[in-house]
């Protein structure tokens, strides 16, 4: 995963980098003079001077590497890793430094480079961060590196709102649903979280067509969730469930396992007037709340 900046002062950027508390460790570089960090500022302003009219010739690149392969990487390999990320970059024949950091339990390094190339042109940040993506992508698995999901990598204890309550639900829902077979199970494990479910229906019909989940008062479809929190996604889980447990009840009694399994189809499609844990909600956004069972009766 790699974090891209851009910024007018490479003393700023040199003092983070290279900040003693970090633990910083150059393990490689070209075109710079390392002997201490005045030198290295030094060396960057002085080749800052052939573009003067550019205000951000500055170029800071974070790369993290998952904390699953911190034993089996070392700075030779980190090393080869930026310069090839570099490399696919377009970034080439200029300044930079390469900083390992050891402040953190993953292993992660800053590359310093300067914009304006040795022969005084520009290097092009067009679409950088999408091709940055791709490019971590390709080496993770060149280098058979972990392949975490985005959302793993997320820092919770960072976020504000509304993407903390996107995250905490995405956290409750991977950690809930394979224990689920059925909406209202699913609503009552949430609900204990502080996620409340409803349903959103077809213009004025009962048909259901979408989920939402809402926290901290804060409503999220649930393919905004994630894609795999998608209402008809959360479906197919259900089923593919009860498929499990008719497999595993084939073992037993066959009788037995066919009547609690049509039990478990019958229940698991949301119907009007099944959810306790919320209701429908309509194309307007309007809340339609369901009777609770046995009222009717």
């Amino acid at each position: 995963m790699a974090k891209i900046t851009c910024g007018g002062d490479f003393r700023g950027a040199v003092n983070y980098i290279l900040d003693d508390r970090k633990r910083a460790e150059i393990i490689g570089s070209d075109g710079l003079r390392l002997r201490d960090k005045e030198s290295i500022i030094s060396s960057f302003t002085m080749q800052q001077e052939l573009r003067p009219d550019i205000s951000k010739p500055v170029y800071h690149i974070s790369l993290d590497f998952s904390v699953q392969d911190k034993d089996l990487i070392n700075n030779g390999f980190i090393d080869t890793v930026a310069r090839e990320y570099m490399e696919r970059m377009g970034i080439n024949n200029t300044q930079y430094f390469v900083a390992r950091h050891f402040d953190r339990e993953h292993p992660h390094v800053h590359i310093c480079i300067n914009r304006i190339d040795n022969d005084g042109k520009l290097i092009s940040t067009s679409n950088d961060r999408k091709r940055s993506t791709q490019i971590c992508k390709e080496l993770t698995l060149k280098h058979g590196l972990y392949m975490a999901s985005g959302k793993e990598n997320v820092k919770r204890h960072r976020l504000k709102e509304p993407d903390k309550s996107k995250y905490e639900i995405y956290d409750a829902l991977r950690t809930i649903l394979p224990l689920c077979q059925n909406w209202d199970e699913l609503a009552l494990r949430l609900q204990a979280k502080g996620v409340d479910v409803t349903f959103k229906t077809k213009g004025s019909t009962s048909q259901v067509e979408g989920i939402r989940f809402t926290k901290n008062g804060i409503t999220f479809s649930g393919s905004k969730i994630d894609r795999m929190y998608s209402y008809s996604k959360i479906n197919a889980c259900f089923s593919q469930q009860i498929v499990s447990i008719e497999e595993a009840q084939s073992f037993c009694s066959p009788r037995q396992s066919q009547d609690n399994i049509k039990q478990e189809f019958a229940k698991h499609e949301p119907v009007v007037g099944l959810p306790k844990f919320g209701g429908f909600v309509a194309d307007d956004n309007s809340q339609k709340r369901c009777k609770k069972k046995g009222q009717q009766q």
